[in-house]
């Protein structure tokens, strides 16, 4: 009874208004504050735990006053791991299929839409220099984000400062790979030294942590230049943040989703070649489909969140938002590995290889969400009929039958701990979005989840890992309707990894996106089977006309 005594301590204020938090614990509140959870206890039964409960409130404070830092993690580590599943630990030789001689565009502004690939035959060939390219999209910057609202921070010291250093190395024969030299952002939940870290929220507007995360560390020593800290829902929770709403590069009078809403709508708007996302529950995948670019979530344990906000421990990832698929692997490649502060990494090679032929690759689709009458239901059965062009006998599968809604609580426990002290100082009055699903209200609530039925959500959790596996042992890969069939939900807590591209526009000119998922840290065979689709087609390929100008 002491973890669910626990919890009904806070019930027993909330029903009885009561101001002193030491006031004598009653028979009567345990009854209120049971009836909540939907539980009841005899009366011999609640009169047996008030010293129970009196001393466990007093714990549940103590633990409190110790103002624990975002920053620090569970001593839980999730594993995502099925029983019995192996590994190729073996690294082999990458083979990528990267554009090569490309020329410069008479009209400078279209280098705004090149791909990283693209940009990086032009720096390696020295037909431009990163402090050019550097400086051109920081004045994309400033000509456009007035309207998009992308960005929160312009890191222009450091970006000149980086592109110069890239270009001294060019000259001495130094070529760190194709990131070397190239501009992007990165979502402002990333610490960087020096510059501010607000997390997109108004209580920590002017933070400012004394590090650098570990992606960016590694997308420093792969010589990516960072020129600007990109907008985030509040707290990584829709597009909404302290300063405003980040905007659809398609449609400005609409919200560019979230949470890594700006780091989908700056590459999209060409204000940065790629970007740096994360995703909990849809923060990648659903941005990529509203602004159009391509998205990579990779497996969970893949890249090291340290320097990175917490929401959930156990749901958590950080990957690549770009315009096209070879572009997120050559990103993911640069972020992907053990760092070793960030416990949860698993470290297995990345063995990418663009020239596979996917005719030959057990790739499935959910048979049941394609099914299904649905809005975008059109586009997406294109997308099955270009994988049968390309010589793939589409296996039909279904999820597992598994209830994995009330599994998001998960997620709602782990990030009232994470953000534990905004509500007990009621910093959290402070955010702008205050409705009843938005992160205050959220959190509030969810101090009221029994520790036993958090404990119980990812028991059930371990069948649903489990009963994933068996699926995926039928298949290399699959597709699946963008927010179809729970797919998003399921994979996000098995932490499984996904790639989003555009698969084409709405009537209105809003781009749509279809998924496509792989097994357990096989980024390789995922990214590869999404880049022969993608370029079997040009949807990735058209950009936001407001921003062409």
């Amino acid at each position: 009874m002491l973890f669910t005594g626990g919890i009904l301590i806070g019930f027993l204020f909330a029903f009885t208004f009561i101001q002193d938090k030491n006031a004598p614990i009653t028979s009567e509140m345990i009854k209120n504050a049971a009836s909540v959870i939907g539980m009841e206890f005899t009366d011999a039964e609640r009169d047996t735990m008030i010293d129970a409960l009196a001393d466990t409130r007093n714990d549940l404070q103590s633990i409190r006053d110790m103002k624990l830092n975002n920053s620090v993690p569970p001593a839980l580590n999730f594993n995502p791991i099925p029983v019995g599943k192996r590994f190729d630990f073996q690294q082999r030789a990458q083979k990528w299929d990267l554009e090569q001689e490309v020329e410069l565009p008479d009209d400078r502004s279209d280098l705004a839409f090149y791909t990283v690939e693209q940009l990086a035959s032009l720096i390696k060939d020295r037909k431009i220099t990163s402090v050019e390219l550097t400086k051109f999209f920081l004045e994309r910057i400033e000509t456009y984000d007035e309207k998009l609202e992308a960005i929160i921070t312009v890191t222009r010291e450091r970006a000149l400062e980086q592109a110069q250093q890239m270009d001294v190395e060019l000259e001495q024969g130094i070529y760190r790979g194709p990131l070397h030299g190239i501009p992007y952002g990165a979502k402002d939940l990333l610490a960087v030294e020096g510059y501010k870290t607000t997390w997109g929220a108004a209580p920590f507007k002017d933070q400012q942590i004394n590090e650098t995360a570990t992606v960016i560390q590694k997308l420093d020593q792969a010589g990516a230049v960072l020129i600007a800290k990109t907008t985030l829902g509040a707290l990584a929770y829709g597009d909404i943040w302290f300063g405003g709403r980040t905007n659809n590069p398609w449609n400005l009078e609409q919200g560019s989703s979230g949470s890594s809403a700006g780091s989908a709508a700056g590459t999209a708007a060409g204000l940065f070649p790629f970007a740096i996302g994360t995703e909990t529950l849809g923060s990648i995948v659903s941005p990529s489909t509203r602004n159009g670019t391509t998205g990579l979530r990779p497996t969970y344990g893949r890249v090291s969140r340290t320097g990175a906000m917490a929401l959930s421990w156990s749901m958590d990832k950080i990957g690549p938002i770009t315009r096209s698929v070879e572009d997120a692997a050559l990103v993911f490649n640069a972020i992907y590995g053990p760092d070793g502060k960030d416990q949860t990494i698993v470290d297995l090679p990345f063995n990418f290889d663009a020239t596979t032929d996917i005719s030959k690759l057990r790739i499935g689709y959910l048979k049941s969400a394609f099914e299904q009458d649905y809005w975008n239901k059109g586009r997406d059965s294109l997308v099955l009929e270009t994988m049968k062009d390309l010589g793939v006998e589409l296996i039909p599968i279904e999820l597992p039958d598994y209830e994995v809604g009330p599994l998001r609580l998960i997620l709602t426990a782990e990030g009232a701990a994470a953000f534990d002290q905004l509500t007990l100082t009621d910093q959290d009055d402070m955010m702008q979005w205050q409705s009843p699903n938005a992160w205050p209200n959220t959190f509030r609530a969810a101090h009221f989840i029994p520790a036993t039925e958090y404990i119980n959500a990812n028991r059930a959790r371990y069948e649903l890992i489990q009963k994933m596996d068996s699926v995926m042992q039928k298949v290399d890969v699959y597709i699946s309707p963008a927010f179809g069939g729970g797919n998003l939900l399921v994979t996000n807590l098995t932490g499984h990894p996904s790639v989003v591209a555009p698969n084409g526009f709405t009537e209105s000119g809003s781009p749509t996106s279809i998924t496509f998922v792989g097994d357990l840290f096989d980024e390789a065979t995922l990214l590869s089977v999404a880049k022969a689709w993608q370029e079997a087609t040009d949807h990735h390929k058209k950009h936001p006309p407001l921003f062409q100008e």
